[in-house]
């Protein structure tokens, strides 16, 4: 596998991460089956994309990179969806994580 394909997969487990941790929200508990067979699948797929990134890229960085993906994708998805507050501090502390991911990715050697 290639390195690109590998940062693309890698976004992938990201971006999947983000519908899992949405579906988990409206699975409430895992009380309505719809939702939660969702979030199973979504779960599946992100650990089958970020296992296949992970054999090309380092780990740490794949999985720094992985995370923060999820944590900004999954907070914009709260104040989106959710109504969740977006207050400065929220919003410059994951513009802090971005600029992480983005030096991880820059760096990567």
């Amino acid at each position: 596998m290639s390195v690109p394909l590998a940062w693309a997969l890698l976004l992938l487990a990201g971006l999947l991460d983000v519908a899992w941790a949405g579906a988990m929200k409206l699975n409430e508990g895992f009380t309505r089956p719809g939702w939660s067979l969702v979030s199973l699948l979504l779960l599946a797929a992100l650990v089958a994309a970020l296992g296949q990134a992970v054999r090309v890229l380092p780990v740490g960085t794949a999985y720094a990179v992985w995370t923060g993906v999820g944590a900004i994708g999954t907070a914009a998805l709260g104040l989106v969806a959710f109504g969740e507050p977006a207050n400065p501090a929220r919003l410059l502390c994951l513009g802090l994580v971005a600029a992480g991911v983005i030096g991880l990715r820059l760096t990567e050697g």
